[in-house]
């Protein structure tokens, strides 16, 4: 696995190749012009240059097939087929990955190219089935809207994705990157024993003292305080602060140790230029504290700036999906076979009270 422990900064700028580069600086400049002073944003603005990508029924070049679902009248997933379930049209005896999306609760959609690339990555990686939820925005649906979705498409993909998948699926994970992560935390939080795993990419947590990397790191990519500031007044409550129990999720877990004894497994991936790295490793260590979760991964990435993932031509990118299929595949031998031996348990059981049945002359006529 990649480094357990917090990795120092190299030097004085990110190492990302050109095209990166400017990439990242047109997203800032274009997020940054979107958010008006009334706590409004700009949508007309964003949809001008969040390239969307419809979904495909066929398979791709990758054999990765795409298809939308309405899960409410308000709610929707991309689900991404690999391999054969994109051929079959199914996905029996595949994990299933419930994924959330990136973008400060404010941003971006399950169509958005860079996520919708994300995703059949994934898929193609893992292999797994992968449900996007496009849960709702902020501000316009603030906390605890994209919590509710998040409940809601979880719950759709445990019951069969409503068809989309042959049979309810065995071992299901909950994913998210920087918002989305901090939604995939507060979705396990509600409903902890039906998933197998928790995987959180740079989750965006919050405090209202700074930490040490939100100082040092404010002027690098995704790290302006103005911007962080302006996300989290548009998400929580009327009057809250960003010590809300959605945002400083570390202090939380704290707080509530039965909630922090019911967690699964954990992934928690952590980059060496991202302002929230403190909040990221302080969350894990408040899942490891009192046995917490079952078990905790911290995967250190130490030149990753926030949302390096989008970029795929980044070996950290290629890396992170290395990381994330071991940790699926690992957990889920381990789910199938203490469902065996479950499985094995019944039928002994069975058997023996057949022969009890039999030792005693007990005879059953068949209507």
């Amino acid at each position: 696995m990649a480094a357990m422990a917090a990795a120092a900064v190299p030097s004085d700028r990110p190492p990302l190749p050109w095209r990166a580069r400017l990439l990242v600086g047109a997203v800032s400049v274009l997020h940054s012009a979107s958010l008006r002073r009334d706590g409004t944003v700009n949508r007309f603005l964003l949809s001008l240059f969040d390239r969307v990508v419809p979904p495909n029924p066929a398979p791709d070049a990758a054999g990765v097939a795409s298809s939308d679902h309405a899960v409410s009248d308000d709610l929707r997933v991309r689900m991404f087929f690999p391999g054969a379930a994109a051929r079959d049209g199914g996905g029996d005896h595949l994990p299933v990955v419930v994924y959330f999306h990136g973008g400060g609760f404010v941003f971006h959609s399950v169509a958005s190219a860079q996520f919708d690339a994300l995703c059949r990555r994934f898929a193609s990686a893992i292999p797994a089935v992968v449900a996007s939820v496009d849960f709702r925005l902020a501000p316009e649906h603030g906390f605890p809207a994209p919590y509710d979705d998040g409940k809601a498409a979880l719950r759709w993909v445990l019951a069969g994705a409503g068809g989309a998948l042959p049979s309810p699926p065995a071992t299901v994970f909950v994913a998210g990157d920087s918002a989305g992560g901090n939604v995939a935390h507060h979705v396990v939080a509600r409903t902890p024993s039906s998933v197998s795993g928790l995987i959180a990419l740079q989750p965006f947590f919050a405090g209202e003292t700074p930490t040490a990397s939100e100082q040092r790191l404010r002027d690098a990519p995704f790290g302006s305080p103005e911007r962080i500031s302006w996300l989290w007044r548009a998400f929580l409550p009327p009057g809250a602060t960003r010590d809300h129990e959605a945002a400083n999720v570390p202090a939380a877990l704290r707080r509530d140790a039965e909630r922090r004894r019911a967690f699964p497994p954990t992934m928690v991936c952590v980059g060496g230029w991202d302002a929230h790295q403190d909040r990221q490793r302080d969350y894990a260590d408040a899942l490891r504290a009192a046995g917490g979760a079952e078990e905790v991964v911290v995967a250190e990435f130490p030149d990753a700036i926030h949302a390096f993932y989008i970029f795929d031509d980044l070996a950290d990118s290629k890396r992170l999906l290395t990381e994330v299929t071991a940790f699926v595949n690992r957990r889920r031998l381990l789910v199938l076979h203490i469902l065996e031996l479950a499985v094995a348990d019944i039928t002994v059981c069975f058997t023996v009270s057949l022969a009890r049945l039999h030792s005693h002359n007990f005879s059953f006529d068949l209507i």
